[in-house]
């Protein structure tokens, strides 16, 4: 590989915890590095082990294997031009090499979430056999518990060759947020405890303790050489017009002998040294990868072993033509249509690799929040949290489609159980309190999702469970809840009016000005509330049948809830612009018109119920083909508009002015295909999959899906490198 390839791969342990980089080895982002672990999970997200800087030795010719950017430009070492490999599955591997050795290195995150195990946190004294660096002492300030988490990283190297090899791995460390970077100070300081082939390491920062880890290795001698390495440049960061630079502490370094086959295999691990950890062996490292492939194919039902794989740089073609030819899968998916009950019929192959690989990248995003004490689902990586608009929409492609019924149940129960004025939460809190309610549609996409649970499962007594909070919502919505979203008596349709947000998914505010506000009457908010309406009524004919209350009483709520549905259908007819052929994306308080060209009108398309004809369907779908559609999703709005950004770059402002003004985003392609199968049937998808599925596998994050794209040719990926509904809408209809 000769050149300083920066694309990215990932790793996650299902509580929020990750290590990333990217395939040259050389850290672009504030979120690079090998453990941040999620203290609070999926919360709290803390980089304490950067990495290790590498370098061979070999008949007395010394090579540096790392490669840095640094703050004044520079680029040093340059490893990566030793690097002859990397793969991705089933975990990121980099071979180096010259003619006479070889170099592997492998690393391994494996699933946090566990029956048995201790942190080892707590006001603990560090364990028999400790001794200390100098004065330097370990800390805790957290209380003891027995904990169900495991948060750790594996590394292994591997080294080939005709002669006796020295590797020399120098840690590279930090206490910080995963947002910000480090910065050298003599109020931050790190403590250093020793003990058989094991250091444990703290942070103090101007008298506060930091989080206790260790690093233990199956051989070696380790160094004490406490340095700071200054002013590591980010580029990525640079771009984006954030804080770009970084300094890392090394306390020392690990001096490895390996001979021609030799394995040197480390474990960063979080809390202090614990018996029940089991000893660390050569084997480890295989055991872990092992342990995840079991787990992943208990999930989701495919062969141990088998989750399909690509190589980087080992000079094969890939041929996408022939993986889906060879594979089994369909090169024209446009022909396929899907019924609405589209869970019943039979999921891909699960023996296929591609299917395999999204399904995998699909179970980065479900983890476990410790605020709620369940599961929940990361909207993205690297950056953010978990937000139940996302959650919700995401829902049926992460949990439904692959069948993980218990999952998606688990998820709906939880915001359910929040669901406070009628609204569902669209955060949660990291520490107790209530969560933020931000949002007009969580709620009505809650409904939506329930609705497609129900319709895969046919599981009529959670919805008798969930129906008193169904009927929670209705009532708030008709008689007003915050940010005044209320029923307007003369329609029937939600409006909202409320300064200084934004409740609809397009919800950037710069300030305490929203770019895209969207006031009044939202498109896609009265569509949700039709197809609520219309599920209200079904449910509550159904919970009649089945006696799951009072039959009477249910059959009459049944048909008030169908009459109101048919009020709104025909006021949905206000959106309808006749002379553009589209739907008015707003209709705001003053009953002005909003007739910008935005997906929002293909959404409301897509649902459950639908409200629109034939001819008005297919009108829309004409003008988001020409306007909207690109290879990767759908734009956030028609270039044509005097308000288009055909570019998502800049400092954060100017970002956050092109974040819904014509950025493309990949999850809308789902709403896309469900609309055009609805009203054009008989016709081919007018959507190539192969650019989406070559991003998937060859670009940005290799293996997941990117949040955004420009809106502009090339449409270059942007924004987060791993998006939950980007991912989830693509499983939908891969099939």
């Amino acid at each position: 590989m000769h050149d300083l390839d920066t694309r990215e791969w990932l790793l996650t342990n299902g509580l929020g915890s990750f290590a990333s980089g990217t395939v040259s080895d050389v850290r672009t982002r504030t979120y690079h590095g090998w453990l941040f672990a999620a203290t609070n999970p999926p919360s709290g997200r803390t980089l304490l082990f950067s990495h290790l800087e590498a370098s061979l030795e070999v008949l007395g010719s010394v090579v540096a294997l790392g490669t840095n950017f640094w703050g004044n430009g520079q680029v040093e070492p340059t490893g990566y031009e030793l690097l002859r490999c990397f793969d991705i599955n089933p975990v990121p591997k980099w071979i180096w090499g010259q003619d006479n050795w070889q170099l592997t290195r492998q690393l391994v995150m494996p699933y946090g979430l566990v029956e048995t195990g201790d942190w080892g946190l707590g006001n603990l004294k560090p364990p028999l056999g400790i001794r200390g660096n100098g004065e330097d002492n370990l800390y805790c300030p957290l209380p003891t518990t027995h904990s169900p988490f495991c948060q750790r990283i594996l590394i292994q190297y591997r080294y080939n060759g005709t002669d006796t090899a020295i590797l020399r791995l120098r840690l590279l460390i930090a206490e910080r947020d995963f947002h910000h970077q480090q910065t050298a100070s003599p109020r931050l300081q790190f403590s250093e405890l020793l003990g058989q082939q094991q250091v444990c390491l703290q942070a103090k920062n101007a008298g506060h303790f930091g989080i206790p880890w260790h690093l233990r290795w199956t051989q070696g001698k380790y160094q004490t050489d406490a340095v700071w390495y200054w002013n590591y440049g980010l580029p990525e960061e640079t771009k984006r017009g954030l804080g770009d630079k970084e300094d890392l502490y090394s306390p020392g370094y690990l001096i490895v002998i390996l001979q021609p086959g030799d394995t040197v295999t480390l474990e960063a691990r979080v809390g202090f040294p614990d018996s029940m950890a089991g000893v660390l062996t050569s084997e480890t490292f295989a055991e872990a990868v092992e342990a995840e492939q079991e787990r992943l194919s208990q999930i989701f039902g495919w062969s141990k072993g088998g989750t399909g794989g690509w190589g980087l740089g080992t000079g094969e073609e890939f041929s996408n033509t022939q993986y889906f030819s060879t594979r089994g899968c369909a090169n024209d998916f446009s022909t396929r249509r899907y019924a609405n009950a589209q869970y019943k019929s039979p999921i891909p192959n699960p023996q296929s690799p591609l299917w395999q690989q999204l399904i995998k990248a699909s179970d980065q995003f479900i983890v476990y929040r410790a605020s709620i004490a369940g599961p929940t689902v990361i909207a993205g990586y690297h950056w953010f949290n978990d937000w139940g608009r996302n959650t919700l929409i995401a829902l049926p492609g992460l949990a439904l489609v692959p069948r993980r019924f218990d999952l998606a149940k688990g998820v709906l129960r939880t915001f359910g159980h929040y669901c406070r004025h009628g609204l569902i939460p669209n955060a949660f809190l990291d520490v107790n309190g209530e969560p933020i309610y931000n949002s007009i549609d969580a709620a009505l996409w809650w409904i939506e999702t329930l609705g497609l649970y129900l319709e895969a499962t046919q599981d009529w007594e959670f919805l008798a469970e969930q129906f008193p909070t169904v009927q929670q919502i209705y009532k708030a919505f008709v008689g007003s809840t915050h940010f005044n979203v209320q029923i307007d008596a003369t329609d029937e349709l939600v409006s909202w009016d409320a300064p200084g947000v934004a409740l609809t998914w397009m919800d950037v505010v710069i300030g305490a000005d929203p770019v895209t506000p969207r006031y009044g009457k939202p498109v896609e908010i009265n569509a949700l509330w039709y197809s609520a309406l219309c599920w209200l009524s079904q449910w509550a004919e159904r919970l009649s049948q089945l006696e799951f209350g009072e039959p009477v009483r249910l059959t009459k709520q049944a048909q008030r809830y169908a009459q109101q549905a048919q009020r709104v259908k025909t006021s949905l007819q206000k959106f309808w612009n006749p002379h553009l052929g589209y739907l008015y994306d707003t209709i705001e308080p003053d009953d002005r018109r909003n007739f910008q060209v935005r997906p929002n009108a293909v959404l409301a398309l897509s649902l459950h119920h639908c409200a629109f004809s034939e001819q008005q369907g297919c009108q829309v779908l004409d003008l988001a083909t020409v306007s909207l559609l690109t290879p990767y999703g759908l734009r956030s709005l028609d270039p044509g508009d005097p308000e288009y950004k055909g570019r998502y770059e800049g400092n954060q402002e100017q970002r956050d002015r092109a974040y819904h003004q014509g950025t493309i985003w990949a999850w809308l392609i789902g709403p896309y295909i469900r609309a055009w199968q609805r009203f054009y049937p008989q016709r081919s998808l007018p959507f190539d999959w192969q650019p989406l599925l070559d991003h998937f596998f060859f670009d940005a994050c290799l293996g997941s899906i990117s949040e955004i794209f420009d809106g502009d040719a090339p449409h270059k990926p942007r924004g987060a490198i791993a998006q939950a509904w980007s991912v989830a809408e693509v499983i939908r209809h891969i099939k």
